[in-house]
């Protein structure tokens, strides 16, 4: 059974499906902040959200699991001065809203002061809340999405002969709807949807078992990738992975492939994200305005991109979002910061309460295979285990699998090896952005080429 494209229908859903509406949950979110206050509390903030979804998996062409989710819930924080309260509820009956909101009040009276708490600045509030597409409701049958994944499947298994047993196909469907509102008069909420589809195979040979996967996400079913070519890249990354040998131990380039580039994106990130920056557990302290990495390094954050699967007009705070450079020719242009952050750094928020917003790495002239040329002979990693990264010194050691290169060409399979360096070096070390960009997430960046990197095998 052939399934394309055309299957992945966009259907407009009606808020008729939730139990509330996106204007009653904002009225309602309003509400719980009048409540705060007649409580005493001298600011207060609140979100509520309302989501449902469905997710179907099968397995050798057999369905394994069908499952539904309809999530409501409500979060309030009260500031009595500079004393605190949170608290949260499932609940969205007017009682329960204002029991909440009382649970709070009383949590704050035992709480200790905190000079930098309270809400964002008034006038840094979003006054323009652009439509930004984000919701995209999928209207798939569970019979349909039985098909998707059975198709996606079959596309992997059909890859080779080799691949004879799988992991499993599915389908992910999700859409819904916030308010947030506080006590400076703003409010401000969206509808937003995110559907995926992944794959995952094993493969063997005489000495040799391998599985990898593939999956496609989007704000729209129509932005998916088709489910045969998932199932072919799932297929092909795992045939891929058969046979590998043992390397000895040596220093070369290493080529993080698109999925594993973001990975050193994050970290940089979270370098320069304020909760690491003022408990000083950054390698990047004080950096600002300084040439953290190679000037082939551009980062820039786009929050308003259409479809964007980060983007968003405001913040968790409320606070306009802004398209900006983080890092102009290596050198770091800004940090990531909360309102809360900002004040124990003696700044002002960046806007990015909640995270980053879409993160574009500016792309080299150099596809994937124009970066294996330049690295000549080396190792390009396509999967990482663990978490060997201290954040506080940069020392970055990880378990990898991937590939040998030779002569700009991949020549065999490696796995079991680790490779280490430092994140300051590394960064500094970047000889290649590829322009084989994957959006699977809120970073989109191609393959990263590091000029030298320990490999340690045998």
């Amino acid at each position: 059974m052939q399934v394309t494209t055309h299957v992945l229908r966009k259907n407009v859903m009606a808020e008729s499906e939730f139990t509330y509406s996106l204007n009653e949950i904002k009225q309602m979110s309003e509400d719980v902040l009048k409540v705060a206050k007649s409580l005493g509390a001298s600011q207060a903030e609140a979100e509520l959200s309302l989501s449902v979804g469905q997710n179907v998996s099968v397995r050798m062409g057999e369905t394994e699991n069908i499952e539904y989710n309809r999530d409501k819930g409500m979060s309030v924080t009260v500031y009595f001065g500079q004393q605190k309260g949170h608290a949260s509820t499932s609940d969205l009956s007017p009682q329960a809203l204002r029991d909440t909101v009382a649970a709070a009040c009383n949590i704050a009276k035992y709480t200790a002061k905190d000079e930098f708490c309270g809400l964002a600045d008034a006038n840094l509030m979003a006054t323009d809340i652009q439509d930004l597409d984000l919701h995209h409701p999928w209207s798939v049958s569970v019979d349909e999405a039985i098909a998707i994944a059975k198709a996606c499947e079959a596309a992997a298994l059909e890859v080779d002969s080799r691949i004879t047993n799988s992991e499993g196909a599915s389908v992910s469907s999700g859409t819904g709807f916030f308010a947030y509102s506080n006590s400076h008069g703003f409010t401000g909420g969206y509808p937003s949807s995110r559907h995926g589809i992944s794959c995952s195979v094993i493969a063997e040979s005489a000495d040799s078992m391998q599985r990898d996967y593939w999956y496609s996400t989007a704000r729209a079913a129509e932005d998916l990738q088709s489910v045969e070519e998932i199932g072919r890249i799932a297929g092909e990354r795992t045939i891929r992975r058969l046979d590998s040998r043992k390397i000895k131990t040596c220093q070369v380039p290493v080529l993080f492939d698109p999925s594993l580039a973001s990975g050193l994106i994050s970290s940089l990130i979270s370098a320069i994200s304020g909760g690491n920056l003022y408990r000083k557990s950054s390698f990047l302290l004080d950096s600002l305005g300084k040439q953290i990495a190679s000037p082939l390094l551009n980062i820039y954050e786009e929050p308003h991109l259409k479809k964007g699967l980060a983007s968003s007009p405001f913040d968790n705070e409320g606070v306009a979002t802004r398209p900006r450079q983080l890092v102009e020719n290596g050198i770091l242009q800004g940090y990531v910061l909360s309102s809360y952050s900002a004040r124990k750094l003696g700044m002002q928020t960046t806007g990015n309460a909640g995270g980053n917003h879409n993160l574009i790495v500016q792309s080299g002239t150099q596809d994937f295979t124009g970066l294996l040329r330049q690295m000549s002979t080396g190792l390009v990693v396509t999967e990482l285990l663990g978490h060997g990264m201290n954040m506080v010194t940069g020392d970055y050691s990880r378990g990898a699998a991937g590939f040998w290169v030779e002569n700009g060409v991949i020549v065999h399979a490696v796995e079991e090896v680790t490779i280490a360096s430092n994140m300051t070096d590394m960064l500094k070390m970047i000889v290649g952005v590829g322009n084989d960009v994957l959006v699977q997430g809120s970073k989109q960046v191609g393959s990263i080429l590091i000029e030298r990197m320990t490999v340690a095998a045998e």
